[in-house]
Protein backbone atom coordinates (compact mmCIF):
# COMPACT_ATOMS: atom_id res chain seq x y z
CA UNK A 1 0.00 0.00 0.00
CA UNK A 2 1.16 3.74 -1.03
CA UNK A 3 1.53 6.00 1.81
CA UNK A 4 -0.96 7.86 -0.34
CA UNK A 5 -3.61 5.27 -0.26
CA UNK A 6 -3.38 5.00 3.39
CA UNK A 7 -4.28 8.44 4.00
CA UNK A 8 -7.10 8.14 1.55
CA UNK A 9 -8.45 5.53 3.94
CA UNK A 10 -7.64 7.27 6.83
CA UNK A 11 -9.56 10.28 5.62
CA UNK A 12 -12.74 7.47 5.19
CA UNK A 13 -11.98 5.52 8.39
CA UNK A 14 -10.74 8.23 11.42
CA UNK A 15 -13.63 10.51 9.53
CA UNK A 16 -11.87 14.23 10.59
CA UNK A 17 -14.47 17.10 10.98
CA UNK A 18 -11.64 19.17 9.82
CA UNK A 19 -7.61 18.63 8.25
CA UNK A 20 -4.32 20.60 8.42
CA UNK A 21 -1.71 19.96 6.60
CA UNK A 22 1.87 20.86 6.75
CA UNK A 23 3.54 20.82 3.20
CA UNK A 24 1.31 21.19 0.22
CA UNK A 25 3.56 21.20 -2.23
CA UNK A 26 0.97 20.16 -5.46
CA UNK A 27 -1.92 19.70 -3.57
CA UNK A 28 -2.23 16.04 -4.31
CA UNK A 29 -2.65 15.07 -0.56
CA UNK A 30 -5.13 17.58 0.21
CA UNK A 31 -7.36 16.73 -2.77
CA UNK A 32 -9.16 13.76 -0.13
CA UNK A 33 -10.20 16.15 2.18
CA UNK A 34 -13.80 17.12 2.39
CA UNK A 35 -13.76 18.67 5.13
CA UNK A 36 -12.93 22.27 6.07
CA UNK A 37 -8.93 22.37 5.74
CA UNK A 38 -5.95 24.63 6.08
CA UNK A 39 -2.65 24.04 4.24
CA UNK A 40 0.40 25.38 4.76
CA UNK A 41 3.51 25.94 2.87
CA UNK A 42 5.79 28.86 1.59
CA UNK A 43 5.81 27.38 -1.98
CA UNK A 44 2.61 25.33 -2.76
CA UNK A 45 2.04 25.12 -6.90
CA UNK A 46 -1.46 23.52 -6.84
CA UNK A 47 -1.91 21.04 -9.88
CA UNK A 48 -4.67 19.13 -8.37
CA UNK A 49 -8.48 20.15 -8.32
CA UNK A 50 -9.29 20.82 -4.14
CA UNK A 51 -12.86 19.93 -3.03
CA UNK A 52 -12.42 21.37 0.17
CA UNK A 53 -13.37 24.43 2.47
CA UNK A 54 -9.77 25.63 2.20
CA UNK A 55 -7.16 28.18 3.82
CA UNK A 56 -4.11 28.10 1.69
CA UNK A 57 -1.20 29.61 4.17
CA UNK A 58 1.77 31.02 1.98
CA UNK A 59 4.15 30.46 4.89
CA UNK A 60 6.42 28.54 6.86
CA UNK A 61 4.86 26.20 9.30
CA UNK A 62 6.87 28.28 11.85
CA UNK A 63 4.96 31.51 10.69
CA UNK A 64 1.84 29.65 10.65
CA UNK A 65 1.89 28.55 14.17
CA UNK A 66 3.15 31.72 15.04
CA UNK A 67 -0.66 33.62 14.92
CA UNK A 68 -2.58 34.59 17.33
CA UNK A 69 -5.03 31.69 16.22
CA UNK A 70 -3.53 29.73 13.51
CA UNK A 71 -6.40 27.25 13.15
CA UNK A 72 -9.33 29.84 13.53
CA UNK A 73 -10.49 28.90 9.64
CA UNK A 74 -11.49 25.05 11.90
CA UNK A 75 -13.03 26.47 14.28
CA UNK A 76 -17.50 26.50 15.14
CA UNK A 77 -18.54 29.53 15.92
CA UNK A 78 -21.65 30.59 18.95
CA UNK A 79 -24.24 30.46 15.85
CA UNK A 80 -25.19 26.40 15.75
CA UNK A 81 -26.31 27.49 12.15
CA UNK A 82 -24.25 28.98 10.75
CA UNK A 83 -22.09 26.43 11.82
CA UNK A 84 -23.65 23.87 9.83
CA UNK A 85 -23.89 26.28 6.61
CA UNK A 86 -19.97 26.02 7.04
CA UNK A 87 -19.84 22.59 7.64
CA UNK A 88 -18.41 23.14 10.73
CA UNK A 89 -20.13 20.87 14.11
CA UNK A 90 -23.21 22.97 15.13
CA UNK A 91 -22.54 23.44 19.05
CA UNK A 92 -18.64 22.47 18.93
CA UNK A 93 -18.26 25.85 20.17
CA UNK A 94 -19.91 25.08 23.54
CA UNK A 95 -19.11 21.06 23.64
CA UNK A 96 -14.95 21.62 24.09
CA UNK A 97 -14.43 23.73 21.38
CA UNK A 98 -12.17 22.58 18.16
CA UNK A 99 -9.49 20.59 17.69
CA UNK A 100 -7.27 19.28 14.48
CA UNK A 101 -8.62 16.01 14.45
CA UNK A 102 -6.68 14.62 11.35
CA UNK A 103 -2.76 16.24 10.33
CA UNK A 104 -0.36 15.38 8.21
CA UNK A 105 3.11 16.38 8.13
CA UNK A 106 5.30 16.21 4.82
CA UNK A 107 7.07 19.71 5.28
CA UNK A 108 10.70 20.24 5.89
CA UNK A 109 12.40 16.86 5.51
CA UNK A 110 14.58 17.57 8.83
CA UNK A 111 13.80 16.36 11.98
CA UNK A 112 13.76 19.30 13.92
CA UNK A 113 11.44 20.94 11.58
CA UNK A 114 9.69 17.97 11.74
CA UNK A 115 9.61 17.98 15.60
CA UNK A 116 9.14 21.75 16.01
CA UNK A 117 5.65 20.75 13.45
CA UNK A 118 4.51 18.35 15.75
CA UNK A 119 4.41 20.01 18.83
CA UNK A 120 2.73 23.04 17.34
CA UNK A 121 -0.25 20.73 16.10
CA UNK A 122 -0.23 19.40 19.37
CA UNK A 123 -1.50 22.34 21.04
CA UNK A 124 -4.64 22.36 18.89
CA UNK A 125 -4.81 18.29 19.04
CA UNK A 126 -7.79 15.47 21.28
CA UNK A 127 -6.34 12.27 22.19
CA UNK A 128 -8.29 11.07 19.61
CA UNK A 129 -6.84 13.22 16.96
CA UNK A 130 -4.47 11.03 14.20
CA UNK A 131 -1.46 12.83 13.46
CA UNK A 132 0.86 11.44 10.16
CA UNK A 133 4.21 11.88 9.48
CA UNK A 134 5.26 11.17 6.25
CA UNK A 135 8.75 9.46 5.18
CA UNK A 136 10.07 8.43 8.19
CA UNK A 137 11.47 4.42 6.89
CA UNK A 138 14.17 5.89 3.93
CA UNK A 139 15.32 2.59 2.07
CA UNK A 140 19.07 3.42 2.28
CA UNK A 141 21.50 6.19 3.96
CA UNK A 142 21.46 8.28 0.69
CA UNK A 143 17.67 9.00 1.48
CA UNK A 144 18.64 9.66 4.69
CA UNK A 145 21.08 12.95 3.88
CA UNK A 146 19.88 16.55 5.39
CA UNK A 147 21.40 17.79 1.90
CA UNK A 148 19.28 16.47 -0.68
CA UNK A 149 21.66 14.95 -3.35
CA UNK A 150 18.89 11.89 -4.75
CA UNK A 151 15.30 11.96 -6.53
CA UNK A 152 13.75 10.19 -3.64
CA UNK A 153 14.02 12.03 -0.07
CA UNK A 154 13.30 11.20 3.58
CA UNK A 155 15.86 13.24 5.15
CA UNK A 156 16.31 12.67 8.78
CA UNK A 157 12.65 12.54 9.46
CA UNK A 158 12.80 8.61 10.72
CA UNK A 159 14.45 9.69 14.29
CA UNK A 160 11.30 11.54 14.85
CA UNK A 161 10.57 7.85 16.11
CA UNK A 162 13.04 7.35 18.32
CA UNK A 163 12.61 10.85 19.61
CA UNK A 164 8.97 10.28 20.52
CA UNK A 165 9.35 7.09 21.97
CA UNK A 166 11.92 8.31 24.38
CA UNK A 167 10.76 11.31 25.03
CA UNK A 168 7.08 11.00 24.87
CA UNK A 169 6.05 7.07 25.96
CA UNK A 170 2.42 8.14 27.13
CA UNK A 171 2.20 8.95 23.27
CA UNK A 172 0.97 5.68 20.56
CA UNK A 173 3.84 5.54 18.11
CA UNK A 174 3.09 3.12 14.78
CA UNK A 175 5.49 3.14 11.98
CA UNK A 176 3.96 1.58 8.99
CA UNK A 177 5.50 -0.22 6.22
CA UNK A 178 4.01 1.98 3.54
CA UNK A 179 5.59 2.53 -0.29
CA UNK A 180 7.44 3.84 -0.93
CA UNK A 181 9.11 5.51 2.45
CA UNK A 182 7.01 4.79 4.91
CA UNK A 183 4.52 6.49 7.61
CA UNK A 184 4.36 7.03 11.16
CA UNK A 185 1.00 7.44 13.06
CA UNK A 186 0.69 9.21 16.21
CA UNK A 187 -2.25 9.28 18.84
CA UNK A 188 -2.51 10.03 22.19
CA UNK A 189 -1.81 13.80 22.00
CA UNK A 190 -2.08 15.69 25.03
CA UNK A 191 -1.85 20.00 24.34
CA UNK A 192 -0.51 20.56 27.85
CA UNK A 193 2.13 18.72 27.70
CA UNK A 194 5.58 20.54 28.35
CA UNK A 195 8.07 17.88 28.10
CA UNK A 196 9.11 18.38 24.11
CA UNK A 197 9.59 21.88 24.46
CA UNK A 198 11.19 21.90 27.86
CA UNK A 199 13.55 20.02 26.05
CA UNK A 200 13.76 20.82 22.41
CA UNK A 201 17.33 21.95 22.60
CA UNK A 202 18.55 18.76 24.41
CA UNK A 203 16.73 16.42 21.62
CA UNK A 204 18.58 18.94 18.75
CA UNK A 205 21.91 18.58 20.39
CA UNK A 206 21.41 14.75 20.32
CA UNK A 207 19.92 13.92 16.82
CA UNK A 208 21.39 16.74 14.16
CA UNK A 209 24.29 15.58 13.43
CA UNK A 210 26.49 15.68 10.03
CA UNK A 211 25.92 13.54 6.86
CA UNK A 212 26.10 10.60 6.51
CA UNK A 213 23.17 10.01 9.26
CA UNK A 214 23.63 7.11 10.98
CA UNK A 215 20.54 5.05 9.89
CA UNK A 216 19.24 2.30 12.39
CA UNK A 217 19.48 -1.11 10.41
CA UNK A 218 15.63 -1.38 11.81
CA UNK A 219 14.88 1.29 10.08
CA UNK A 220 16.04 0.76 6.41
CA UNK A 221 15.24 -3.43 7.18
CA UNK A 222 11.64 -2.01 8.29
CA UNK A 223 12.15 -4.50 11.40
CA UNK A 224 9.23 -2.63 13.50
CA UNK A 225 7.04 -1.37 11.35
CA UNK A 226 3.53 -2.57 10.90
CA UNK A 227 1.31 -3.64 8.07
CA UNK A 228 -0.93 -0.39 7.14
CA UNK A 229 -3.36 -2.82 6.47
CA UNK A 230 -3.63 -4.34 10.61
CA UNK A 231 -4.13 -1.09 11.49
CA UNK A 232 -6.55 0.20 9.49
CA UNK A 233 -8.15 -2.78 10.49
CA UNK A 234 -7.74 -2.19 14.26
CA UNK A 235 -11.68 -2.07 16.30
CA UNK A 236 -10.89 1.13 18.12
CA UNK A 237 -11.66 2.88 15.02
CA UNK A 238 -15.39 3.92 15.44
CA UNK A 239 -14.77 4.38 19.30
CA UNK A 240 -12.42 6.71 18.73
CA UNK A 241 -14.03 8.69 16.41
CA UNK A 242 -16.97 8.66 19.06
CA UNK A 243 -14.68 9.92 21.96
CA UNK A 244 -12.88 12.41 19.84
CA UNK A 245 -16.46 13.86 18.52
CA UNK A 246 -17.97 13.90 22.26
CA UNK A 247 -14.37 15.26 23.72
CA UNK A 248 -13.84 12.30 25.78
CA UNK A 249 -11.23 12.70 28.58
CA UNK A 250 -7.85 11.00 27.61
CA UNK A 251 -7.83 8.85 31.35
CA UNK A 252 -11.46 7.33 29.92
CA UNK A 253 -10.39 4.81 27.11
CA UNK A 254 -6.95 5.71 26.04
CA UNK A 255 -5.60 2.90 27.52
CA UNK A 256 -7.45 0.63 25.43
CA UNK A 257 -6.03 2.12 22.11
CA UNK A 258 -2.29 1.75 23.51
CA UNK A 259 -3.13 -1.66 24.28
CA UNK A 260 -4.96 -2.72 20.72
CA UNK A 261 -1.82 -1.43 19.28
CA UNK A 262 0.80 -2.32 21.48
CA UNK A 263 -0.87 -6.41 20.65
CA UNK A 264 -0.59 -5.40 16.76
CA UNK A 265 2.94 -3.76 16.72
CA UNK A 266 4.53 -5.29 19.80
CA UNK A 267 6.11 -1.79 20.34
CA UNK A 268 8.38 -1.24 22.71
CA UNK A 269 10.10 2.42 24.05
CA UNK A 270 13.45 1.02 22.86
CA UNK A 271 12.27 -0.32 19.38
CA UNK A 272 14.30 3.21 17.62
CA UNK A 273 16.77 4.52 19.63
CA UNK A 274 18.41 8.38 18.84
CA UNK A 275 20.61 8.76 17.08
CA UNK A 276 23.77 8.80 19.54
CA UNK A 277 22.35 5.28 20.44
CA UNK A 278 22.14 3.94 16.77
CA UNK A 279 24.24 2.10 15.06
CA UNK A 280 25.25 3.47 11.64
CA UNK A 281 23.64 1.33 8.63
CA UNK A 282 26.06 0.72 5.22
CA UNK A 283 24.53 2.51 1.97
CA UNK A 284 21.10 1.86 0.69
CA UNK A 285 20.04 -1.69 -0.68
Amino acid sequence: MTGYEFLRRLHALARPRNYLEIGVDLGRSLTLSRVPSIGVDPSFQITSPLRCDLQLVKATSDDFFARPDPIHHLRSGRNPLRNLRRGRPAFGHYLGGTSVDLAYIDGMHLAEFALRDFMNIERFAHWASAIVFDDVLPRNVDEAARDRHTVDWTGDVYKIIGVLRTYRPDLTVVSLDTQPTGVLVVLGAEPSNRVLRDNYDRIVEEIVVPDPQPVPASIIDRHDAVAPEALLGARFWPDLVRWRNRHARRSSAYDRVRAEVAALARLGSDAFPLTRQASPAGPGR
